[in-house]
């Protein structure tokens, strides 16, 4: 028994100091990371962006009446192609009719007056060539009376011409070519300008043979689009085809609620493949004019505070303020007076290097 408690009484002996030479050795120490960074460059950055858009009739109008009346005839539906001044629809007011009847009346009676009182002013005239026969004072009456039938007969004129021309809305005619989009009315019924007969339009017109594509385009990227500048577009419905325009005009100012500039491609469309009201996705090409700085997305820190990226000089972090530009893929523009050209940026910054930090190169 002795034997064996100093054996063990040993074997703990051993155990404790191989223990303790373990605890002294020194655990090795974690390799320093180096920090990555790469010289900053200016380039001319070509990006794109896709926006919705709208398709839209060349020329499209809504037609009313412009008088009171019923419908009597329709000359054309839905889907009519049309040409300018093409009879569309008639409509009947019968008391347009009594008042054009009354006005000729009245024209007829101011041109028999006038044809007397001219008359007699004539042969006063030409008998006042005879010394002594008229006297100045009735051939100025006659005169005056002449001139007064005048003015009445130009008057009668006038209100026969209006009666006319609201005769002349009974018939209604197409403005320009195009197609008919919408009808809302039927034979016998009542139309106006005003009450229940002018809350729809008689007509929809729109010229499909030319297309009108609006796209709003943001503040930030309108400095980039250029004048008859090529876009090419998409349509839902056609997933396979690729249409192209070019910009035809711009609003030259930014919609207050939107914050953007309207801009507009003239879109042929000879094959009707495309039809207005359609929705597009608009690719719009943005070429910078000039070089920017272009660093990786990983380069540029948004904090609470600001934005910025972080420089390396002589071995230590500094953090530089920037404006961020347009993003394409994993770059982005950054602007800013504090950096140059071939400066030594950090590739992948975070808030955890402050300024002053040692960077390990």
């Amino acid at each position: 028994m002795k034997k064996i408690t100093l054996l063990s009484s040993a074997a703990l002996s051993l155990l404790l100091l191989y223990s303790c030479g373990e605890e002294k050795k020194e655990a090795p120490a974690a390799p320093e990371t180096k920090t990555e960074t790469f010289d900053l460059q200016k380039q001319k950055m070509s990006s794109e962006i896709r926006l919705p858009a709208e398709l839209q009739g060349f020329k499209q109008t809504d037609i009313y009446a412009k008088v009171s009346s019923f419908v009597k005839e329709l000359k054309v539906d839905i889907g009519s192609q049309v040409k300018a001044g093409q009879l569309l629809i008639v409509l009947e007011a019968p008391e347009i009719s009594s008042q054009l009847a009354a006005a000729e009346s009245r024209l007829h009676s101011a041109e028999a007056v006038y044809m007397a009182t001219n008359a007699t002013y004539n042969r006063i005239l030409e008998t006042s060539k005879v010394e002594g026969t008229i006297s100045k004072n009735d051939l100025d009456i006659a005169l005056s009376r002449k001139s007064s039938d005048y003015a009445q007969l130009q008057a009668a004129k006038a209100a026969h011409r209006e009666i006319q021309v609201m005769q002349s809305y009974l018939q209604i005619h197409a403005p320009f070519d195009g197609v008919i989009s919408a009808r809302n009315v039927n034979t016998g019924a009542y139309v106006g300008p005003a009450g229940a007969g002018s809350t729809l339009p008689l007509f929809t017109i729109q010229d499909q043979q030319k297309l009108r594509l609006a796209v709003s385009v943001p503040e930030l990227y309108t400095a980039y689009l250029g004048d008859a500048e090529e876009i090419s577009f998409k349509v839902t419905p056609l997933p396979n085809d690729k249409f192209t325009a070019k910009i035809a005009r711009r609003s030259g100012a930014l919609d207050t609620r939107l914050r953007s500039e309207r801009v507009e491609m003239d879109v042929v469309n000879t094959n009707k493949k495309l039809l207005p009201g359609m929705v597009a996705e608009v690719i719009l090409p943005l070429n910078a004019k000039d070089s920017t700085y272009v660093v990786p997305k990983t380069a540029v820190v948004s904090s609470a505070e600001r934005i910025y990226v972080v420089t390396v000089q002589d071995n230590k972090f500094k953090r530089t303020g920037i404006v961020k530009g347009r993003e394409y893929g994993d770059n982005i523009e950054i602007y800013s007076d504090s950096l140059k050209v071939n400066q030594k940026l950090v590739k992948a910054a975070n808030e955890e290097m402050r300024n002053g930090d040692p960077a390990n190169n």
